[in-house]
């Protein structure tokens, strides 16, 4: 794993755009979805997953069947997981309000959710049952009516779904789940066919063609991010176990070839052992070819000269997850203004926020930290603004939004005030 100053390292990655090929593929694909529906969704699963499929909609007799292929182990920790992200995301509810004003105005805000939301599963090497209650449970939480799931089929074979992901659903409280993947999967989201109705906002991560296909329906629908490769940033002093740091850039390294993980340390002794340790453990790792592209290319140990300037370098990086192993990260905690998890202490794995802890593990990549946050509750409601003006109110105030419309060259906007104030004799 490379050493290098902080100083010599490019921070900022460009998001991922796409080539004009990959680009011009998914339109293809989303213009073919909403010209023939449901045929076209058929002809690109053969042509894509190798697979014929019949009928979209997972039968509640196939999610039954998928409890029988997972094990007890597995299902006992899903479920626990799934109480601590509920508890969590409950904590973040809101609710309408109104404020009666002295002059008879009401003023609030309503809140309500979104009505249909639809949620992408990966499948195949990168199927997530952690991400499926990610996704959905806050949807849940939030009340939001109807939830949809689709997920590619098994590719090369029959059209089945991976059981894991079925009971992640079933477990999340999901009811409704299409075997469809792909950018043909967003666009049916986005634009609706006969099998399945169109959503309102679609979440979730996916391949190149299922990023570059959310951002092409967005505007038809809304989306939760323009998501980039995973990230970890540790920023770390001399008190940092080496061993314990290399396993945790490890864990996001072995995501992706394009993961990004770096730590940062005014240690030249920490990021000696850190380097040599990566190394170590990225040999008997099964995903190693995987980390190694990632490590090798993005992967990097920026050493600094004081505590101070690792701040001022992850506040630049503005970090997917940020991990401090320092003596006192409580202390640091108010130092950190952009990252989109943080891990405090030598116990707080980057891996206990992606399955267990509760906040959400769908997290701003590729510096929007800066500006966006994790998934919530809100990310699946919708406000209303609620305007309620007295008689008394407009009298008082109506000259005053006439000035304001007149200085804008908006006469029919003063007008309409003002043949209010002329009817109850306050014109003047």
């Amino acid at each position: 794993m490379r050493i290098m100053r902080a100083s010599e390292f490019q921070i900022q990655r460009d998001a991922e755009q796409g080539t004009q090929e990959q680009n011009e593929a998914v339109r293809d694909i989303i213009s073919e979805v909403k010209r023939d529906g449901d045929d076209a969704l058929r002809r690109l699963s053969a042509k894509f997953d190798g697979v014929s499929v019949d009928q979209f909609l997972v039968t509640d007799a196939e999610v039954e069947a998928a409890y029988a292929k997972v094990d007890e182990a597995f299902l006992s920790a899903l479920r626990e997981a799934a109480v601590n992200i509920r508890l969590f995301h409950e904590k973040q509810r809101r609710t309408s309000w109104m404020d009666l004003q002295p002059d008879g105005t009401l003023l609030g805000q309503i809140m309500r959710p979104l009505k249909r939301v639809g949620v992408y599963v990966p499948g195949g090497k990168a199927a997530y049952p952690s991400s499926v209650l990610m996704n959905a449970i806050p949807a849940i939480v939030a009340g939001v009516p109807e939830i949809v799931m689709v997920t590619p089929p098994a590719t090369g074979g029959k059209a089945g779904i991976d059981p894991y992901i079925l009971v992640a659903a079933a477990e999340a409280g999901v009811k409704e789940i299409y075997r469809v993947g792909g950018a043909q999967a967003v666009a049916a989201l986005a634009y609706g066919t006969a099998s399945i109705p169109r959503v309102d906002k679609i979440f979730g991560p996916g391949n190149i063609y299922v990023a570059l296909a959310k951002r092409h329906v967005y505007g038809v629908v809304d989306i939760d991010s323009f998501a980039g490769p995973s990230e970890i940033a540790i920023l770390a002093d001399e008190s940092a176990d080496p061993a314990y740091a290399a396993a945790d850039l490890l864990s996001q390294a072995e995501h992706d070839e394009m993961a990004s993980a770096i730590l940062v340390t005014p240690s030249a002794e920490l990021a000696e052992a850190v380097a040599l340790e990566v190394e170590r453990q990225l040999a008997s790792l099964p995903r190693r070819d995987i980390a190694r592209k990632s490590i090798d290319s993005f992967g990097a140990v920026l050493t600094v000269e004081s505590m101070p300037e690792g701040i001022d370098v992850i506040n630049r990086l503005a970090p997917e997850h940020l991990e401090l192993m320092v003596r006192d990260p409580l202390g640091m905690l108010g130092k950190i203004e952009n990252a989109g998890a943080i891990f405090l202490g030598d116990y707080s794995s980057e891996p206990v926020g992606d399955y267990w802890a509760g906040p959400n593990h769908i997290i701003p990549t590729n510096g929007t930290a800066r500006f966006s946050s994790p998934v919530n509750v809100d990310d699946f409601m919708k406000k209303s603004s609620m305007i309620y003006y007295s008689k008394e109110a407009l009298l008082q105030n109506g000259h005053k939004i006439m000035t304001l419309a007149r200085h804008e060259g908006l006469e029919a906007h003063a007008r309409a005030i003002e043949i209010r104030l002329e009817k109850e004799g306050k014109q003047g």
